[in-house]
């Protein structure tokens, strides 16, 4: 899922479910200087949608 979110950011929110992240990403990575920040924002976001959940099942 990660080289998923370096390749191609916004399916990576779109995978994930998350609509408008995805269309955001899109637009940024439409220029290739945004690709970069696009590529790190989905990985982030990745991550730490993970340790959210790694969190929450903590908690129970």
């Amino acid at each position: 899922m990660i080289l998923i979110a370096i390749l191609l950011p916004p399916l990576s929110f779109l995978l994930r479910g998350k609509i408008l992240h995805a269309i955001v990403c899109f637009i940024l990575q439409i220029t290739l200087i945004g690709w970069l920040p696009a590529a790190i924002w989905a990985c982030v976001s990745l991550l730490d949608g993970r340790n959210k959940a790694r969190i929450k099942e903590l908690k129970k």
